[in-house]
């Protein structure tokens, strides 16, 4: 019994229970993840002499350690982990140092193929080492990018060298602020900018890939994986052979959409990526497999250690299974996982333990700091954390037989049932922890919930564990043999149940959308989390205060700082707000950003615009502009120009603004006409968009505000005389001179996406916005401040829109 009548003394034996146990080595990935994240997170890079400070603290901790100094100690050796951290961040942001594209273009471009990746309908996603642009040549071309062959064709072999006509973009930025970035992710990835080719490319032969020897072995292996999901998909076929073969090479983007929208709904779409799940039943299935047939040989058993053999057939099999699933994050991260598994097996050591996946965390940090601030290795680390501590609890809690729990178990019913009662025990048990230790990082990454995920897995889990994992291991090991179709035909089937279950809980609608949570429920409920799994005695209790305090957090009503306006980073799509219901300028926004916003704020209500139709002197005045017409004389030289070698890139949204200059002129009144005409329906409607098609839309908000978006460039005067808020991406000028705020293309791509809150007043002076971009200075957001015309960097924002968003903290 502790002696509780001291509290000192009383923590302080805890704390040497939990320093005895080892528990303080499961704090170094935490702390090492925490200069991570730090570092990811500030507005500017840390200064590297922070970074370099990190080694020198940890050793003079070490040196402080044996002189007998604990408290010292402890202080400089968190402070030297942190540090390591940022100095880890570091070295992976000037390791990558990624060229992404700065705005969106047309060009032709030449380059080899590096890999590629089978898309829904027979097509294919390739990824292209740019070799060189022209017509027009971009002067900061990426040197990696994404494109999609929209027709379907015979795929391209690794070393390709392809020329065609291609629209490039950069990647994505934050849908809203404190959403996750694509060009973040792009950066780390190494692709410079996603799009598509225009028609059917050239193919120019075969080139020596980019890289050497490593490079071309790199090529092969993705050849090698396209071709084992290719056969995958011939033998199985529909969307069960699209499964299959994720499974097996994690090629999923030949998964139907709606396909996929079922097995999110039902909380299946972990199966879909190869993770700690695919790995581990690969590794477990060949390890319990090889270990029974080497135990059936006489004698053999005994004289050698097949558990060690068996660990390492396993280790040979995960690490092939590694090597054809396209090198993921979530895949390298569960074959480290099982490595070290498989590793404590060979030298004698539990395999199943905390601090094994502490290590794992701390090579993956090491490899690729940037992960961290993923959902999936959050998510994944959090259950296996979770697992991994409720096994080690119940082991300390005694076996079934110490509890008279199985008692009669050795009778023929207690035979028969026993491993059926365990398995479904187990498979229980297993769902429910890891649907519970990831739904922390489900609400703060997705913002919602399936309330019927654990009902999808307790019905699918079995058909993944029992029959889909082994039939694709076998038909895996036999596809070199041409032995591999009963199988893979197997494995075909039984995930066409897996579909069936995933469509059967999908239609039961128990999604649930929980809106984004403030700012400091992750770190608070990672805290509690952290503190509930990884500690042994009873100061692992402290995280239950934590974690309630952060569910608190997203219960408690925020309406006074709810957004009021929603802008896309583009300033296509516009959303005027209240409570739950939007009202939008677009009859069909983008189902990929407009999802975003749905599930952020829990918008379960949409009105589309009112559509007006166009003056009929308005409509012969465009008609006959002959600036717009095919083939006249400004349309050419306006090609002439998108075509120069000097220009560098020329994006739709400017060559919109360049025909839109070469229309006729507006008649007299006729912008005034326009916007008054909008406004007289727009009055009748407060809150909700009125729109004349070509032209642009304009919304009266419940404050008396007036917003305009403009489509037309030449409204974009009349309108900045005649609103308090105009969003105008092709507009030429960034600032009103009326002293309306104007929202630009160019001021748009410096801010990213923006939420503007109106605070009960009309007055722009009284309002308040979120940037999702808070600096140009990191270098995954870098190229959101160059300007190709001027072929330099500018960072500068129009002061008006500086002063909304500074004075809002952002």
């Amino acid at each position: 019994m502790r002696d509780r009548s001291d509290p000192t003394r009383w923590w302080q034996t805890m704390l040497a229970e939990e320093l005895a146990h080892g528990r303080g080595f499961l704090l170094l990935p935490v702390f090492l993840g925490l200069g991570v994240i730090l570092w990811f997170s500030a507005t500017a890079a840390p200064p590297a002499w922070l970074s370099a400070m990190g080694p020198v603290l940890v050793a003079l901790a070490i040196w402080t350690g044996r002189r007998g100094q604990g408290a010292g100690r402890t202080c400089l050796l968190v402070a030297g982990l942190v540090l390591s951290g940022f100095g880890l961040a570091h070295l992976e942001s000037l390791r990558n140092a990624t060229v992404i594209l700065d705005q969106a273009v047309v060009t032709r471009l030449e380059g080899v193929v590096e890999r590629r990746e089978a898309v829904a309908g027979g097509r294919w996603r390739y990824t292209v080492h740019v070799l060189r642009t022209f017509e027009p040549v971009l002067s900061r071309p990426p040197e990696r990018v994404a494109l999609l062959w929209r027709a379907p064709h015979e795929p391209l072999a690794s070393g390709t060298r392809i020329e065609g006509r291609v629209r490039l973009s950069p990647p994505s930025g934050p849908a809203l602020p404190g959403l996750l970035d694509f060009g973040f992710t792009a950066y780390f990835e190494g692709t410079g900018a996603v799009g598509f080719f225009y028609g059917r490319p050239l193919i120019l032969g075969v080139a020596e890939p980019p890289g050497g020897f490593l490079a071309g072995l790199h090529g092969a292996l993705f050849d090698l994986r396209a071709s084992i999901g290719q056969r995958i998909r011939d033998v199985v076929g529909g969307d069960a052979g699209a499964f299959a073969a994720a499974i097996v090479t994690d090629e999923r983007r030949a998964i139907s959409p709606a396909t996929v929208e079922a097995l999110r709904l039902a909380g299946l779409a972990h199966i879909v990526a190869i993770s700690g799940l695919n790995m581990a039943l690969a590794a477990g299935i060949s390890f319990v497999g090889l270990r029974g047939a080497l135990s059936l040989i006489p004698g053999f058993a005994e004289r050698v250690p097949i558990k060690k053999i068996a660990a390492l057939g396993a280790l040979l099999l995960v690490t092939a299974y590694y090597l054809i699933s396209g090198f993921g994050v979530s895949a390298e991260r569960a074959y480290v996982m099982m490595v070290i598994m498989l590793a404590s097996v060979l030298f004698d050591r539990p395999s199943i333990s905390l601090h094994n996946v502490a290590l794992a965390a701390v090579l993956i940090l090491v490899l690729t700091p940037s992960a961290v601030l993923g959902a999936s290795f959050q998510m994944s680390f959090a259950a296996t954390v979770a697992l991994v501590a409720g096994y080690e609890v119940w082991m300390r809690g005694g076996a079934w037989e110490d509890r008279g729990l199985l008692a009669g178990a050795h009778s023929f019913l207690g035979r028969l049932v026993l491993p059926l009662f365990g398995f479904a025990a187990g498979v229980l048990a297993t769902s429910l922890i890891g649907m519970l230790s990831t739904t922390i990082f489900s609400l703060a990454h997705f913002h919602r919930l399936a309330a019927y995920g654990l009902a999808g897995n307790l019905a699918a889990m079995p058909l993944i564990s029992i029959v889909v994992m082994p039939a694709g291991l076998v038909g895996m090991l036999l596809m070199p043999l041409g032995l591999d179709v009963p199988f893979l035909t197997l494995m075909g089937w039984a995930l066409q149940g897996v579909i069936a279950i995933a469509e059967t809980v999908a239609g039961w609608g128990g999604e649930v959308a929980t809106g984004r949570p403030p700012a400091g429920f992750l770190p608070l409920a990672s805290a509690g989390f952290l503190l509930l799994t990884l500690l042994r005695t009873r100061l692992r209790l402290l995280g239950l205060p934590l974690i309630l305090a952060a569910v608190a957090m997203t219960i408690i009503p925020e309406r006074a700082s709810s957004p009021d306006l929603l802008v896309s980073e583009d300033g296509i799509l516009v959303a005027l707000l209240d409570g739950q219901a939007a009202a939008t300028n677009r009859r069909r926004p983008s189902d990929f950003l407009y999802r975003q916003w749905q599930d952020a704020l829990r918008i379960e209500q949409t009105s589309a615009p009112r559509l007006l139709s166009p003056p009929p002197d308005a409509a012969a005045n465009r008609k006959a502009a002959p600036g717009i017409q095919r083939g006249s004389a400004q349309n050419k030289r306006i090609e002439q120009t998108e075509r120069e070698p000097a220009s560098t890139v020329t994006t739709t949204t400017d060559r919109q603004s360049q025909r839109a200059a070469a229309k006729v002129p507006l008649k007299a009144g006729e912008a005034e006409t326009i916007l008054q005409t909008l406004r007289r329906d727009a009055e009748k409607q407060p809150g909700r968009f009125v729109c004349l098609p070509s032209s642009g839309c304009l919304a009266i908000t419940s404050q008396g505000a007036t917003l305009i978006t403009v489509e037309d460039n030449r409204l974009t005067g009349t309108a900045c005389d005649r609103a308090d808020l105009v969003i105008a991406p092709q507009a030429r000028f960034d600032e009103c001179r009326s002293g309306a705020l104007l929202l630009s293309a160019q001021t748009l791509r410096r801010t990213g996406s923006l939420i503007v809150r109106f605070r009960d007043s009309r007055r722009v002076e009284d309002w308040r916005a979120e940037a999702a971009i808070m600096s140009h200075e990191r270098p995954w957001s870098v190229h959101r401040s160059y300007d190709w015309r001027r072929r330099s960097f500018e960072t500068d924002v129009p002061e008006p829109v500086r002063r909304l968003v500074s004075d809002s903290g952002g």
